[in-house]
């Protein structure tokens, strides 16, 4: 099955049964976001959604921040991974954003990749969900998830090669759905560790399914996986 033909079908059976999709990350504004999804990394959106409602009602906007400490984001923060470097982070970039953008959260991925902490996933999450922009954002579930089913070839070893190979065969207007998709996928059911394949919808369209499948035919007194 070709990589384009592969996509085709895992993107109709998403449409299907799961047609309304969104980040699992609480917000109110995209300031709210982005520090939300800095905050992600590495992390579980459960985790960050138990400590945000704190940290943005002492912290609600950039300037608010801007004038805090390290010290002071740390204490809402501890709970996280690496709650040293993420505070630091957090205060540099609401600095950055009040001094050089008015507070408002830049719309273009050169600009947003200059605030401290932000990389090419957070901007292109920080796009596609408050701009409407079509890009995808590649975290550790949609680089796993798309190499694993056949959506992107073994070669994409990279974030950006996954990312510039899934720009390829996803239509534009499914992009910023396709990250919800893909990720949610990878976080409930194709797991890094035991990928749960009975439970997968779109297991008649993987790669991995099918090369699995075939090792089971090939062993004596074993089954084929049910689904």
């Amino acid at each position: 099955m070709r990589q384009r033909e592969r996509a085709d079908k895992v993107l109709a059976w998403f449409r299907r049964e799961r047609p309304v999709v969104k980040t699992e990350l609480h917000y109110d504004t995209p300031f709210q976001l982005l520090v939300a999804v800095m905050l992600s990394a590495q992390c579980t959106d459960k985790r960050i959604n138990m400590v945000t409602p704190a940290l943005f009602e002492r912290y609600p906007d950039a300037c608010t921040m801007a004038h805090a400490t390290a010290e002071e984001i740390r204490q809402y923060i501890a709970s996280v991974t690496y709650p040293n470097s993420k505070s630091k982070h957090l205060v540099g970039m609401a600095q950055m954003l009040c001094d050089t953008y008015d507070g408002i959260v830049p719309d273009t991925p050169r600009e947003l990749v200059k605030l401290p902490g932000v990389g090419r996933k957070t901007a292109n999450v920080v796009l596609s969900a408050i701009y409407d922009q079509p890009r995808i954002a590649v975290d550790t579930h949609v680089y796993r998830v798309s190499r694993r089913i056949g959506l992107v070839p073994r070669t994409a070893n990279t974030p950006l090669k996954v990312e510039e190979k899934l720009m390829r065969v996803i239509p534009e207007e499914y992009l910023a759905d396709a990250h919800h998709w893909i990720l949610l996928h990878g976080r409930y059911v194709c797991t890094a560790r035991k990928p749960k394949c009975h439970d997968c919808g779109v297991s008649d369209y993987c790669k991995y399914h099918e090369q699995q499948t075939r090792k089971l035919a090939a062993t004596p007194g074993d089954k084929r996986p049910q689904k």
